[in-house]
Order: C-alpha cells, then sequence, then structure tokens
C-alpha cells in the first residue's frame, strides 16, 4: 500500500500567538478585519486557526487525558515522579496553572471565531463564486461553522471550570467577570442552536476526505442534546436547581421535545450509522494488516487474537474502518464518528516548540509503562485501569476485550508474553485498548504503527508517532442520548444488538451501564459522572478499594473524591491575579 502523506494543516498552516495578558488576543499574524477576512481563502485559513485551539500545549488541560484521570474507572499511575496525574487522581490540584493551557486556547479560538462571524455576516463573496447561490452557501457554511466552534469551545471549558467570561464580539470587555452557570450554558446554547439553523444539510456521504472532522449540521444539532443533557442534570443534581430546559440568551430555552426532534432528525436523515463491529473503530484492527504491509517478509500476524477474535468458522478478522470518513483511504470506511479532533505526526519546532499537541499525546501517556512490545509498545503508564470496574464487566460483552488490554494473561495471542507487573505506579496490569501505542516491524525497525502508515520522518519517533484521532462525537453516543432523553430501550438497544448482546428494557440504570462500557476511556465518563449526580454517591467505583503494585510492591488504594470542588477544576491562578480580582476560584480549590 502506498504511504499516506499526512497534512497537517491545522496545525501548520495557521499558527497564531497565545494569549499571554488575561484574555487579550491578537488576529492571526496581526491582521485585523479591515486587512484579512475579506476572500474565501482568509475565511478558510483563519477557520484553520479556530480548529487549531482545539490543540492544547499542557498534557492536563487535554480534554481526553483531564477527564480520564478524574473519571473512576482510571487511576493516575505512571512512575514515582508522575505526581501531577496523582494528585489529579485523587482530586488535589498539583500546580496553580494546571489547567490554564485549556483556558487560555478557549478564549485563542473564540477571538478567532468573533473576527470571521464579524466580517462574514456583512460580507460579500458573491465576486469569487460562479453564482450568487454558490456565495450564499459558502456564507452559511462559515457562519455556522465559526458558531459552532465557537460554542464547542466554551461547551469544552465550561464543562471543566463552570462559569466562563463571555466575550462575544471582537469589541467586548477582556476583562469581563466570570458569568452565571446560567448564562454561559445559554450563549453556549444559543451558538449552538444558530449553527443548527445555519449549516447546510450534508449528508455523511457527500463529506469529502479534506473536509472530515469539520463541524456540520448534525453534530450541532447532537451538541445541543449534550448540552442539554449535561446542563440540566449539574443545575437538578449538583446545583440542587431542577430544571427541563436549557437555556437560552434573553429568557429563550431549548425544551426536551425540541432536542429530541434534533436528534431524531439526526438519526433519520445525517446518513451516519454504527460501524459494523465495535473492534473495527480501533486502530488495533489495522495493526496486521499495515505490519504485513511493511514488513511482507513476515509470516505471522503481530496480533493473532485480530486474526479470528471471535472463533469463527471460516475466520473473520477484525478490518478497520479508518478515521478519515467514509472514503477514508485507509480502512473499509468509517460512518460513525461524526467529529474528531485530527491529529498528525508532530514536530517539536512546530508553534514555538510546542508540536507535540498535534500529536495525539493519550496513545503515550496512557500506554504501557516500560515495556515495548509488538504491537502493542511503550507509554508512561497514566490511566491504568480500576479493577473494581474491569470485573464488574462481563465477559459475555465483546467491547470489554475490544477496550481493555489485560496485561495479567500475558497471552501471546496479544502479544503480551513479555509483561512484567513490577514497573509503575497505581498497575493493575490493566491498560485501555483504545487508545494506546501500536507498533510492528518494518524498513527502518520496530516503529509505530502511524510512523509507517503517514510516513514520519522527523523528530523523536516514540514521542511523536501517535496519529490517531481523538474521537470526539460518535453515532453511537447519539443513539444512547435519545434512549436517555425519551427514556425507551430503542436507541440502547441498537448499540447493544451491535455488541451481540440482547435487547433489554429501558431503565435509567441500564443507560448508565451501556454508557459505561460503550463509551470508556473516551473521555465522558467524568462528565456523565457528574450531570447524574453519581460523583457525590456511591454509584461509583471512587469509595471502592483495591490492590495496585506501586513499583513492585502492591499496595492499597482508593479514591477520594472531593465533594465541595461540585464536579469543577480550578481556575488558573495567573488568569485570576491577571484578572485583579475580577475572577472568583471555584469552590474546594
Amino acid at each position: 500500500m502506498k504511504k499516506l502523506l499526512y497534512i497537517m494543516a491545522v496545525g501548520v498552516i495557521i499558527v497564531a500567538s497565545s494569549c499571554q495578558d488575561l484574555l487579550d488576543t491578537d488576529n492571526l499574524y496581526n491582521k485585523n478585519l479591515d486587512s484579512f477576512y475579506r476572500t474565501p481563502t482568509d475565511i478558510n485559513e483563519s477557520m484553520n486557526g479556530v480548529y487549531n485551539a482545539l490543540f492544547v500545549n499542557g498534557p492536563h488541560s487535554n480534554e481526553h487525558i483531564a477527564a480520564n484521570l478524574l473519571s473512576d474507572v482510571m487511576l493516575g499511575g505512571g512512575g514515582p515522579d508522575d505526581v501531577s496525574a496523582k494528585n489529579v487522581d485523587q482530586f488535589q490540584d498539583p500546580s496553580e496553572d494546571t489547567y490554564r493551557d485549556l483556558w487560555v486556547e478557549t478564549y485563542n479560538g473564540v477571538s478567532r471565531a468573533n473576527a470571521i462571524i464579524e466580517a462574514v455576516t456583512d460580507g460579500d463573496f458573491s465576486a469569487y463564486f460562479d453564482t450568487a447561490d454558490e456565495a450564499e452557501v459558502f456564507k452559511n457554511n462559515t457562519l455556522g461553522e465559526a458558531y459552532f466552534m465557537r460554542g464547542f469551545l466554551m461547551y469544552r471549558a465550561a464543562r471543566f471550570f463552570g462559569g466562563m467570561p463571555l466575550i462575544a464580539t471582537s469589541e467586548s470587555d477582556r476583562k469581563a467577570p466570570r458569568a452565571s452557570l446560567s448564562d454561559t450554558w445559554a450563549f453556549i446554547a444559543s451558538d449552538f442552536k444558530t449553527a443548527a439553523e445555519t449549516l447546510p444539510r450534508i449528508s455523511a456521504q457527500a463529506a469529502s476526505v479534506k473536509d472530515y472532522g469539520h463541524a456540520n449540521i448534525w453534530v450541532a444539532k447532537s451538541y445541543i442534546a449534550r448540552a442539554y443533557l449535561y446542563y440540566t442534570g449539574y443545575m437538578t443534581n449538583v446545583e440542587g436547581q431542577a430544571t427541563d430546559v436549557l437555556p437560552l440568551p434573553e429568557g429563550g430555552s431549548i425544551s426536551k421535545a425540541e432536542v429530541v426532534t434534533h436528534i431524531e432528525d439526526v438519526i433519520d436523515n445525517s446518513g451516519f450509522r454504527l460501524a459494523s463491529d465495535f473492534r473495527n473503530l480501533w486502530p488495533y484492527s489495522y495493526v496486521n494488516e499495515s505490519a504485513r504491509t511493511y514488513n511482507p517478509e513476515a509470516t505471522d500476524p503481530v496480533l493473532p487474537w485480530a486474526e479470528n477474535p471471535d472463533g469463527a468458522d471460516p475466520a473473520v478478522p477484525l478490518a478497520w474502518v479508518g478515521q478519515d470518513g467514509p472514503d477514508s483511504p485507509v480502512g473499509t470506511g468509517n460512518y460513525e464518528v461524526m467529529f474528531a479532533l485530527r491529529y498528525g505526526l508532530g514536530n517539536w519546532d512546530f508553534d514555538g516548540g510546542t508540536g507535540q499537541k498535534f500529536n495525539n499525546r493519550v496513545p503515550l501517556f496512557f500506554g504501557i509503562r516500560d515495556h515495548s512490545m509488538v504491537p502493542f509498545g511503550q507509554g508512561w503508564g497514566w490511566g491504568t485501569i480500576h479493577t473494581g470496574f474491569y470485573e464488574q464487566w462481563s465477559n459475555d460483552d465483546p467491547r470489554k476485550e475490544g477496550s481493555v488490554l489485560n496485561l495479567n494473561t500475558k497471552d501471546p495471542n496479544m502479544g503480551l508474553s513479555g509483561w512484567n507487573i513490577g514497573k509503575g505506579d497505581h498497575n493493575t496490569g490493566l491498560v485501555n485498548k483504545k487508545y494506546t501505542t501500536l507498533q510492528h516491524d518494518g524498513p527502518e525497525g520496530v516503529k509505530g504503527m502511524f510512523f509507517y502508515l503517514y510516513d514520519m520522518s522527523h523528530g523523536d519517533p516514540m514521542q511523536l508517532w501517535a496519529a490517531q484521532d481523538f474521537y470526539y462525537l460518535r453515532f453511537a453516543d447519539v443513539l444512547l442520548m435519545h434512549s436517555e432523553l425519551t427514556e425507551t430501550a430503542d436507541g440502547m438497544n441498537q448499540v447493544r444488538e451491535r455488541a451481540g448482546l440482547e435487547p433489554i428494557s429501558y431503565s435509567l440504570a441500564a443507560l448508565k451501564t451501556e454508557r459505561l462500557h460503550e463509551l470508556a476511556f473516551e473521555g465522558l465518563r467524568w462528565f456523565d459522572l457528574v450531570r447524574w449526580g453519581d460523583v457525590q454517591t456511591s454509584n461509583n467505583f471512587y469509595s471502592n478499594q483495591i490492590t495496585v503494585n506501586n513499583s513492585g510492591v502492591d499496595a492499597p488504594y482508593q479514591i477520594s473524591y472531593r465533594s465541595e470542588t461540585k464536579g469543577l477544576v480550578p481556575i488558573p491562578e495567573s488568569e485570576i491575579r491577571l484578572s485583579n480580582g475580577v475572577y472568583e476560584q471555584n469552590p474546594g480549590w
């Protein structure tokens, strides 16, 4: 197979300055509304700058890392020096600015989105298109995407920090205080609603590879549902202010019935659908094919289990759907992932020396500690898996083996015969299988699967070769949200049927279990615990004492969630100082 040249457009074409003083953010390369944002090329380049804000430098500001460490199914792990991961796991703040990069990049992106909205709203682009209709489509798509991304960046931050300063225009007061939770979520909901009303109705099949990963109308509608579920759950179960509507600015609101209409439109008309096999969503389902391509002289598969995981006769091997949409050049075609953070092979020199952020660091940080095996390579050993969670999951559910790598088995069919538990802390012998380092032999020796797949030619390979996308939104979650919203089992049972499981009746407890198993390690469990109020009860794994291995020594371990934090992380202390006390710190910090 021909090697792919992966173009990291979001991270390379536009590299914008960071926010140094409170919320002040210069426009790209110091251009402004008078000198830039005039042509479709200008607008498209500036939109890349908005997406660029999804990439954060500090690992604890990485949504996927942070949310997993805060959840009850993963432990801090790492080595003796990885104190920050352990502190986050125990709801202690490792440093005064642990989450600052998340705060900073939020407003970098918001500022860029504001500039686009203001320029395009009154802009006339007809001279650049053959017809007025084409110019109008460009305008609507751009505005819809900019509104969605502004809302998404605020949504991402608000779930961690709570109320946020609202910067609605390029002229807004950069020293605005933090808004209330209701006003913050009204701002987010309004942006998602505007995007859903503005973006064109294009099916999943019609999206090109180059546009895959960008927002679309179906993503906007789905995030209206996510925002509704989080806000109504948080206000009801954490704040004690029961509500069944998602507020809009100036007194409006979005009802549950309206949210259900949006979700049913996605299910019926988007063209997205479940992959035939849950396990084919994850890159390990491609590692044998990749190894055969780049090391054709090898006779044995590097992951024998994947050649026939269910013991079928004749054998049915796993077959990756790829991560580039329905027309993915690698894989069979991905119709399930609706929105993703598109990673590439980073370079230490990108973006002022912070280029590792354009590489998915979850496989690196959550990879197996101090073991470089084939096909599962090494990482820092953060995010080991809670044994209580693993043990309650039925072995009859193929998603269990498809999501968790049980190193304790030393199974040669999994390539694990060389594993030894005495490496790292909080070691349970269980690591996540969805996002972990994959490697195999090839012309340049044993290197990462993505090293070969995307023709990596620079930098530190082990720390820069994980170009696996982070799935923000899968169609499976749309089906599960529909069940939760309607209190019916239809969507939930479609997800179960895909896993070969029998249908069940709807209950909230059943829905919670289904989300726990289907979406494990995808950065959603923590926010589910918070919005359901389960983070403050015994309906979690925090209080379960287990035995872990700390660098060769067994020890008891238990997580102590602090309810006074209300499911929020601390506002960066440097931002509080820059605000001259305008920002108030979150409770419990």
